[in-house]
């Protein structure tokens, strides 16, 4: 299983619709994905390395999926209108990451 992660660095002025993210945006890349997209998780930045310190990210996504193949079978199709999307919730770049999951203890 592969897991892709979408960061939004944690910028000061920057702006970011959590609502939008978590009721329009992450529900069309999984309706776009299908079953491609086994499932996704949502994370709100709280705080950095220490309690007092800011987020290093204000809001960040995973997708998994089996495959890297399946990622990309399932995201290429609809990136134009996926990415398109972002400037609805937000005005950052994200940043990306794909990581092999090593481990899944929710099994």
């Amino acid at each position: 299983m592969i897991k892709v992660s979408v960061m939004y660095p944690n910028t000061p002025g920057a702006r970011f619709d959590h609502d939008y993210y978590r009721d329009k945006h992450l529900p069309l890349l999984k309706e776009r994905m299908g079953e491609r997209c086994r499932y996704y998780t949502i994370d709100r930045g709280i705080a950095g390395g220490t309690p007092d310190a800011p987020p290093t990210y204000i809001g960040m996504c995973h997708i998994f999926c089996d495959s890297a193949e399946d990622f990309q079978a399932g995201f290429g199709p609809h990136a134009d209108e996926i990415l398109g999307d972002i400037p609805n919730y937000t005005d950052l770049s994200p940043i990306l990451q794909l990581s092999e999951v090593v481990t899944d203890t929710r099994n």
